[in-house]
């Protein structure tokens, strides 16, 4: 643990444009976020046969549980021509998950809900990824796409560009997932990672609920590790999200002035870094959400805590290389991201989140 790894990014080429470090910490949420959205519950009906028990239930859910929310103003669908809560309440177990592409907390998750997905999408229970962008490149629809393609993701996804399907939910966080049952409550919901076990019980349970109302057969738990997952002690990272623009900038340690915002400024490296800060140096313009490099070759040093190291970065025309060094050395290939090259580069193409350090397990500074 008491061994210094500083990682210094070398950028090669031009037009480099970073948004956000992750160092596997958790995302909560999106402060300041305030957007008129659709508050209407959705109405039950179970094709209009509601038994005296069913009466009975209904009501007693009612006075513990809130309704559902339907989507609102979609911007697009993804694996559907279309879907709304309210066709499914009656019918299905429904599975909302509110998630957006470059999060490394959601795309940790994205292998138990294609697990999920695949158990029991013929048992009743659909799931509809609600993709609510942190930043303006996560709205574009074929960036979208792309990331469910690379993720394998074949459910239901809703583009929720505009948040008003946050907002009609009073949610504030990325990943956030939650269960509504065939009376449509929602009578469970999860923030962040981790309690799959306890999501998929329950997740059995409501199918079972729904087998019992519509005749069908018991739903027994099935078996089966998901397919991709990167677990994390989050006990030992010690670095936070590190934003790169300036609506959340707190750990830059060189800059000169505000003055340098949505302008280009030059920055010269002071040499010693801080634990949990980064520098610049080189010709940098610090917008709202990202730092961009649009002139001769630059430098970002930052000094961790972690296992792994992920950058939220996009070239501004078609690629950008950056050079990734590791306690002053170019990254080992038993050190590098699964991003990296094995001569320790980054091409950077599309907005994406990319992974340039992986220590395998060995969490440090």
């Amino acid at each position: 643990m008491g061994q210094k790894r500083i990682i210094l990014i070398v950028i090669v080429f031009l037009l480099i444009s970073g948004a956000i470090f992750y160092f596997e910490s958790r995302k909560t949420e999106r402060p300041n976020v305030i957007l008129s959205g659709a508050d209407s519950d959705i109405k039950i009906n179970i094709d209009g046969k509601i038994s005296n028990a069913g009466s009975e239930r209904i009501e007693d859910k009612a006075s513990r549980y809130e309704r559902a929310k339907e989507v609102t103003t979609p911007d697009g669908f993804i694996n559907t021509d279309g879907i709304k809560i309210a066709d499914l309440v009656g019918k299905k177990v429904i599975l909302v998950d509110f998630w957006t592409y470059s999060c490394i907390n959601c795309q940790r998750t994205l292998p138990y809900l294609n697990s999920w997905n695949e158990k029991y999408s013929d048992k009743g229970l659909v799931i509809l990824g609600v993709h609510t962008p942190e930043f303006e490149f996560e709205k574009k629809y074929e960036n979208v796409v792309r990331a469910t393609e690379k993720f394998g993701v074949k459910y239901p996804v809703i583009l929720d560009n505009d948040y008003s399907t946050w907002t009609a939910y009073r949610n504030r966080y990325w990943p956030r997932k939650y269960l509504i049952d065939i009376d449509g409550f929602i009578v469970y919901d999860h923030i962040g990672e981790g309690a799959y076990d306890e999501t998929e019980k329950k997740i059995v349970e409501l199918l079972n609920e729904r087998s019992q109302t519509l005749g069908e057969d018991a739903v027994a738990m099935i078996d089966g590790p998901p397919v991709g997952v990167d677990s994390v002690d989050f006990s030992k990272v010690r670095t936070p999200e590190i934003y790169l623009g300036y609506g959340r900038i707190q750990y830059l340690a060189n800059l000169p002035s505000q003055t340098c915002f949505n302008r280009v400024c030059d920055f010269t490296s002071p040499g010693n870094v801080s634990l949990n800060t980064y520098v610049l140096s080189g010709k940098w313009n610090i917008a709202e959400e990202a730092s961009s490099i649009t002139e001769g070759e630059g430098e970002i040093v930052v000094r961790f805590s972690a296992s792994k190291v992920n950058l939220v970065a996009g070239s501004i025309e078609n690629s950008a290389k950056a050079q990734i060094l590791l306690d002053g050395k170019l990254v080992s290939s038993s050190a590098a991201g699964v991003d990296v090259s094995s001569d320790g580069v980054v091409t950077f193409k599309g907005h994406d989140l990319y992974n340039l350090i992986d220590l395998k397990g060995e969490y440090g500074e």
